[in-house]
């Protein structure tokens, strides 16, 4: 991946002037209440902190990341961890700063009351080996949501503060969800079976509509299982305050694609395309367009192969864009490029062998079907850690 080198600027002002240039581990918060039923709560408060972060534009580790370095280190997600054993985990993951804690679940202390929730928690700064004060958070156990999102405001606070925004703009960002659709959610998450999964997110996501993260989750499980009227539906309740809108609406952009809405993946192709010049968007937003006959695809396809000049799709697309303008010479250049990186490409000797023959094309013609190549691979974070290894260090 290498096309940010030319585009970066493009991207400026799109986040937080937070720090993008490190990147930030979470843990799951240690239950030391002694009750395994709300082991749950602490891989909430891990993902509610990371939700926070990446929505200030830092680069925060998700949890597939966080379950390798768990297997890499042959460590159980539950267990509490010692200070050498997290500083093992950041260095595992290259992480520049990591927040871990514990929790506990306190009684009601009033006949009738609410249980109550106390939550402590570290940053240690892996650049400098300085661990930050221990700072806590307490409140009602069913409003688990604003008192972890006051924990997330909290981390702001220790590791950027010269840009933390203030704790009222933090709340209008994260309006409160409901504990039970939290809960849902995570378990959701953690749910082994297809089937699991798919109850506990659909059932967060009718517990509270204006939860975000269960949308997100059920469209991405809904893509995996090819479903891609169903996943657009998810993927469109999206809103633009969450932290992976730019990677939902990329894959609302392929539903769209497979369904053959070409103008509605276009749209989303090139939302994405305005903030994160990724080469994937570039190549998704010239097939959308060449689906749709649009002269700008050709460009859109070069933007792409700048970036990538190995990836032989990206040669055979700019090769069927010539193809389709009737410049056969410099399409058959491009598809002798597709060969030469991957020689059984058939469609690729298919389409040489056209435009040696000079055959025309033809709009609408039954006997063509469309040949534009799309790519189902969205990686942000690799953007954003290329971006902070060219950025001068401060």
């Amino acid at each position: 991946m290498g096309r940010p080198f030319a585009f970066l600027v493009l991207v400026v002002s799109f986040l937080p002037v937070a720090a993008l240039a490190e990147s930030f581990v979470v843990l799951p918060f240690f239950n030391t209440s002694k009750n395994p039923k709300v082991d749950w709560v602490g891989e909430s408060i891990a993902e509610a902190v990371r939700d926070a972060l990446g929505g200030q534009g830092m680069l925060v580790l998700d949890r597939e990341s966080l379950k390798e370095a768990y297997r890499r280190l042959a460590l159980r997600p539950n267990s509490e961890m010692t200070r050498a054993t997290v500083i093992k985990i950041a260095e595992t993951l290259d992480a520049d700063e990591i927040l871990f804690g514990q929790f506990d679940v306190l009684p009601a202390t009033t006949p009738g009351g609410k249980e109550s929730l106390r939550l402590t928690a570290r940053v240690l700064d892996l650049r400098s080996m300085k661990q930050f004060p221990e700072f806590s958070e307490t409140g009602a156990f069913d409003e688990l949501a604003a008192v972890q999102e006051h924990l997330a405001w909290q981390t702001l606070r220790v590791s950027v503060p010269a840009s933390v925004p203030s704790e009222e703009e933090f709340r209008r960002l994260h309006p409160p969800v409901r504990v039970d659709a939290i809960e849902n959610y995570i378990r959701g998450l953690l749910a082994t079976s297809t089937e699991q999964k798919h109850r506990f997110l659909t059932q967060a996501a009718r517990l509270d509509p204006s939860y975000a993260e269960p949308n997100f989750e059920l469209g991405r499980l809904l893509w995996t299982q090819e479903n891609f009227g169903a996943a657009e539906e998810w993927f469109r309740k999206v809103p633009a305050r969450f932290p992976h809108y730019r990677e939902a609406n990329f894959f609302l952009g392929l539903c769209r694609f497979y369904t053959g809405d070409y103008t509605g993946a276009q749209i989303a192709f090139d939302l994405v395309a305005q903030s994160v010049p990724l080469n994937e968007v570039f190549n998704n937003l010239g097939a959308a367009q060449s689906l749709r006959d649009r002269p700008e695809a050709l460009e859109n396809f070069r933007k792409a192969l700048e970036g990538d000049q190995a990836d032989p799709d990206y040669h055979f697309n700019i090769g069927y864009a010539l193809w389709k303008r009737g410049e056969f010479d410099a399409a058959a250049e491009s598809f002798r490029a597709t060969l030469a990186r991957d020689p059984q490409d058939a469609e690729a000797t298919k389409m040489l062998g056209r435009c040696l023959k000079k055959t025309q094309y033809r709009a609408n013609d039954p006997n063509d079907e469309p040949l534009e190549r799309v790519k189902e691979t969205y990686n942000e974070r690799v953007y954003w850690q290329l971006k902070a290894a060219l950025e001068p260090k401060k």
